[in-house]
């Protein structure tokens, strides 16, 4: 019985830190991505739109953060997100290239 309760704890516990990350990463977009990624300013891939994400994605996703970190054509280094992690660029990746 300590198991199956300790089990469902840890449960609990992951999904609300994904739940936390999602949330943090729509507040991060907002934040500091949604001025190029809204409107596909300069070439960038409009978020929610996958099929404009589906190629960039192929390229992997250390391909896509190393692009983000180092910035690429208009993107300057680390986006608008000079406070954000590898992590935190992955999150925004995923929550940019998924569509709604």
């Amino acid at each position: 019985m300590t198991k199956t309760l300790a089990l469902m704890a840890a449960m609990a516990a992951a999904t609300l830190s994904l739940n936390a990350n999602a949330i943090d990463a729509e507040a991060k977009f907002n934040q500091a991505c949604v001025f190029c990624h809204a409107q596909g300013v300069a070439g960038a891939p409009k978020a929610f739109d996958a099929a404009a994400w589906a190629p960039r994605l192929e390229k992997g996703m250390d391909t896509l953060v190393g692009s983000v970190t180092n910035g690429l054509n208009a993107m300057p280094k680390g986006g608008m997100c000079n406070d954000c992690t590898a992590d935190d660029y992955k999150a925004l990746i995923t929550y940019m290239s998924t569509a709604k």
